[in-house]
């Protein structure tokens, strides 16, 4: 399933490398900001050292900005991959349904095939654009906190490694359950039965235009 959607990504694989790329850079400016903020305190202020202070200050200011633009360009490239990801799998599932034969078109509800290439689609484009961004971003910002943290105190950051354990395992233990409950609440709230009712005031109004308004 993952070889066949993936293949849909097409002339879209420079954005899903570049939108990564860039929340990781965002996720660095991040963590490097506390840091600048702590030379400033205990090498400025507490130094009296005035030109120490301007000095990290613009450079706070810099990766500020640096990380706006990274989260910006995240944006934009992930968005465009999501959406032409979503358009080259919408276009191929419609393709491949030209080619059916009546006996398979009779297996399936023309309100089954219309969600399938709206409803459908587009929840794949949001878990898609999730991937690249969220599923990229979490895990940086864990792994260079961590870092950042042991770099600093290592006692002390043994405590945050041991709380992000005890979350995973939490995690865990709520992720399957979750997902039966998603399962079970999605097998009963179909949009199969809305979209027959939109198709048949669709068909009514060209049967009596008269009547339409």
């Amino acid at each position: 399933m993952l070889k066949v959607l993936g293949a849909q990504i097409k002339e879209f694989r420079k954005d899903s490398i570049l939108t990564p790329v860039f929340m990781i850079l965002e996720v660095i400016m991040e963590m490097i900001i506390p840091l600048l903020m702590a030379s400033i305190i205990d090498n400025g202020v507490n130094a009296g050292d005035l030109n120490h202070i301007y000095k990290i200050g613009g450079l706070m200011v810099l990766m500020a900005l640096i990380g706006l633009w990274a989260g910006l360009m995240g944006a934009k490239y992930g968005a465009r991959a999501s959406t032409g990801f979503a358009r080259n799998l919408r276009k191929a599932m419609f393709e491949n349904i030209q080619t059916y034969s009546f006996s398979n078109i009779d297996n399936y509800s023309t309100s089954s095939l219309i969600t399938r290439l709206t409803t459908d689609v587009t929840n794949l484009q949001n878990a898609y654009q999730m991937v690249l961004r969220m599923a990229m971003r979490a895990p940086a910002s864990m792994i260079i906190a961590m870092v950042m943290a042991f770099s600093i105190n290592a006692r002390l950051a043994s405590i945050y490694l041991v709380a992000v354990i005890f979350l995973g395992i939490c995690l865990a233990f709520i992720i399957p359950r979750a997902n039966t409950y998603f399962r079970q609440v999605f097998e009963r709230s179909t949009l199969f039965p809305y979209t027959t009712l939109f198709r048949s005031m669709q068909v009514c109004r060209k049967m009596y235009p008269r009547y339409a308004s």
